[in-house]
């Protein structure tokens, strides 16, 4: 036998990862209960859950289900521990973050081991992957703690923080919240998955051992019902979960009107774009990382592999062979490719969905047997499963990728986008070109170009459309745990000014003298698509002020919204422009807003609005500040892993809903249109309905000025109804308002559909500080954060 064909045909032989610590601490531990105020409560057996080891069904250890009266104690422990946790300082909590980081160094294997034991996923994956980002997160986040007040002037901690994470990454996701919680001065109360708590309660012995003060940290186990009573819980400030779509959804209507802040990260089903120029044998290794890393339980697994038509033989052909040669089996084996699917619900799950995807007449390409007595799935990929089909567009959250062919780069694009999510992708390609067209067209979250799955504490990881909102990791994800001191303190404007009357305008009094003519009525119109229009009903409501009556304007509803949103997607065009040329058109309207003082003066005369003179000349300068910032906040490069480029792009959410306040109603409303067409956004704007008069002398300004049809488009009418149309529309991506508590719940409660944010401006003074506009600036941006190989 030749060397060649030994080493093709040599077997591995086993190379066992010794268990013995952890087993003997698993022995030394008859059962959990919750870590509270520093120590743990009591194992109660009549709550129990079990763990098991999804390698073998043997059940390891047993944790307490939390009760209403320990989510109480565990709230308020953190509550208690917060001005003391925030009296330490910058620098006294960053040494505590250091010391967390250097105990997860020292006890890195134990902790690879035991993450092993209770997940399923490969030891190599958990001693390489897993638990050195863990370190990373927090020796990360010790430096932002320490630099909190020069690189965060101003801001403050949200406060006590709810967090609840999966059983796919347990430690990382407890790093990845826990850390940025920490170092911006919060307290934390957090639940781990019920499959996977080991790690997280010997996280909570690493805690207690450094000194970590007493409260600042809380873990509480339980289930489903835990994790929904801890979110709702009135004593949280901040909610942030990792988890599946369904689950984000139900946390968003349970939140809604509480004023919590949220971080959504949810699943995806990310395409794996192979161009004919990519390397070949590369993109097949990307696809091991990609959908087989960690069994394919990753919410930004590859999961759809799109290939272009010149390559897809030859790389289905080396695939197969790849796949062919994955081993699949102990997870503690250092040799082990593929481990256990966490457990048997998950694993009857993937195989339900794998029998759908056959009788709708996909082929299934799977590797050889798998061992027995555990929870483990055959890695493989599908073809022949057409765009529509469940495969194509379920989240599977196992070791199967659907693989697709394309033929032309934009076809790729507009079957990456063929999808509700947009976690991250993956795009391979040799030609620089190609790949960063494509990077800048998919609509992604993450976007690694020759590559897939990178991670790092400083590049910020987050999806769009129903893959969730907000960032984790760098300065965006610290910012998601500060706040504007009394950013949320400030009540409903509108109240103040009453009751709205949308009733129709009465009928003039009859009789006429002489021959003298009718005064020309003026009913204001809706401004849809660059175009005056009227309300699709043909209904009007008066405009009444302190003298009465002085005019009528259109009463839109829901076909109006439906127009407007679609002739703002037709504006897209807009999104695309350079900053500076959004900055000339700004100018161009500051300029056309000064040469109208006196239409303007008079439309705010007409509501009896104060200071209109001061009001006017803010506007004009608001429009030249908004144009001067247009071109200056792009995003930024991180310092994140050696021979990498890791750009945070800030791009426009797209669409976006605004529903104005009456409280200085031009300022208001020039600010919020102003700031999100400045980041590139197009606007379905709904005035305060005592303020049509005013928005109609906008859209003649607009139009005047060179803003294209459709990139601002204004409906008048009940706010509050016109607003939850709005949330209610798949094709808004974003929504600001200022409006009563109750509308805000109703809201939230109704962008629980296509989970678009909803962000409450309030306000309470419109002629705010730069800072102030600059924090409003910046939440018309979604980031986009992109990974490209870069050195030697």
């Amino acid at each position: 036998m030749s060397i060649r064909e030994i080493l093709t045909t040599l077997d591995y032989g086993p190379a066992p990862e010794d268990a013995s610590a952890v087993r003997g601490w698993l022995a030394a531990r008859d059962g959990w209960g919750q870590f509270i105020d520093g120590a743990f409560t009591a194992h109660d057996p009549a709550r129990a859950i079990a763990v098991e080891n999804p390698a073998t069904g043997e059940v390891i250890a047993a944790v307490t289900a939390a009760d209403a009266a320990e989510l109480d104690r565990a709230v308020a422990a953190a509550t208690r521990a917060l001005p003391g946790w925030q009296a330490l300082g910058p620098t006294g909590r960053a040494r505590f973050l250091y010391a967390l980081a250097r105990a997860v160094q020292k006890r890195e294997r134990f902790l690879s081991v035991l993450e092993t034991i209770d997940n399923g996923k490969p030891i190599r994956e958990s001693r390489d992957i897993d638990i050195p980002l863990v370190a990373r997160h927090f020796y990360h986040h010790a430096g932002w703690a320490a630099a909190l007040p020069a690189m965060f002037p101003g801001m403050e901690p949200v406060g006590v923080c709810a967090q609840v994470i999966p059983w796919n990454f347990p430690l990382l996701m407890l790093a990845w919240k826990v850390a940025p919680a920490l170092a911006a001065g919060n307290t934390v109360v957090l639940k781990p998955a019920e499959q996977t708590p080991l790690t997280a309660l010997a996280f909570a012995e690493i805690c207690a051992e450094i000194g970590l003060p007493a409260g600042v940290l809380n873990i509480v186990t339980g289930a489903g019902e835990t994790g929904a009573a801890l979110v709702s819980h009135p004593g949280i400030a901040k909610v942030a979960f990792t988890g599946s779509t369904e689950v984000g959804r139900a946390i968003r209507r349970a939140t809604a009107g509480q004023g919590k802040s949220l971080t959504l990260e949810l699943g995806g089903k990310s395409p794996f774009i192979v161009f004919a120029s990519a390397d070949l044998d590369a993109a097949v290794e990307g696809v091991v990382d990609g959908i087989w890393f960690n069994g394919g339980q990753v919410c930004c697994a590859g999961s759809r592999l799109l290939v272009q038509e010149p390559l897809a033989e030859r790389f289905q052909a080396r695939l197969a062979a790849r796949l062919a040669g994955l081993r699949v089996g102990d997870p503690l084996d250092k040799s082990t490719d593929i481990g256990a699917i966490v457990s048997a619900e998950q694993l009857s799950r993937i195989n339900g969905l794998l029998n759908i995807g056959r009788a709708e007449g996909a082929v299934i390409h799977q590797s050889g047997p798998v061992p027995e007595g555990g929870h483990f799935c055959a890695p493989g990929f599908v073809t022949g499963a057409a765009t529509a089909s469940t495969l194509q567009t379920v989240e599977i959250f196992g070791p199967i990728a659907t693989l697709t062919t394309f033929r032309t780069p934009d076809e790729a694009v507009e079957l990456a986008n063929n999808t509700a999510y947009g976690l991250a992708a993956s795009i391979w390609a040799q030609d620089i070109d190609t790949a960063m067209d494509a990077a800048a067209k998919v609509k992604a979250g993450v976007v690694w170009i020759n590559g897939t799955n990178l991670f790092d504490a400083a590049a910020p990881f987050g999806g769009m459309r129903e893959s969730g909102f907000g960032r984790e990791g760098g300065a965006e994800g610290m910012l998601a745990y500060l706040r504007r001191p009394g950013a949320d303190d400030v009540a409903d404007d509108g109240a103040e000014a009453g009751p709205v009357d949308l009733s129709p305008a009465p009928a003039p009094a009859s009789g006429m003298r002489g021959n003298d003519a009718p005064a020309l009525d003026r009913t204001i119109k809706l401004f849809i698509g660059g175009r005056q229009v009227r309300a699709d009903g043909g209904a009007s409501y008066a405009l009444r002020g302190p003298q009465g009556v002085f005019g009528a304007a259109a009463l839109g509803g829901r076909k109006d919204i439906r127009n407007a949103v679609e002739a703002a997607r037709k504006a897209a065009g807009w999104s695309s422009q350079a900053g500076h040329n959004r900055a000339q058109v700004l100018w161009f309207m500051a300029e056309n807003m000064d040469q109208r003082r006196e239409t303007l003066a008079r439309a705010l005369a007409l509501t009896g609005t104060p200071d209109a003179e001061a009001e006017i000349a803010a506007s004009i300068d608001r429009l030249g500040l908004i144009a001067g910032l247009a071109d200056k906040l792009a995003g930024r490069v991180q310092s994140t892993r050696a021979r990498h480029l890791t750009v945070s792009l800030a791009e426009p959410w797209g669409v976006m809903g605004l529903a104005c306040p009456h409280r200085q109603p031009l300022l208001s409303m020039v600010t919020m249109i102003g700031a999100a067409i400045a980041m590139g956004n197009r606007v379905v704007c709904i005035p305060d309905p005592r303020q049509a008069w005013l928005a109609a002398d906008l859209a003649q300004l607009c139009d005047s000025s060179d803003v294209p049809g459709g990139v601002v488009n204004l409906v008048t009418g009940d706010s509050a109804a016109l607003a939850e149309v709005l949330a209610l529309h798949d094709d808004v991506d974003a929504l600001w308002h200022q409006g009563a508590p109750g509308l805000t719940a109703r809201l939230e409660a109704a962008a629980a559909g296509n989970l678009k944010p909803v962000i409450r401006h309030a306000v309470a003074d419109w002629a705010m500080d730069p800072a102030a506009l600059l924090a409003l600036i910046a939440a018309g941006q979604q980031v986009k954060t992109i990974w490209v190989p870069y050195g030697a």
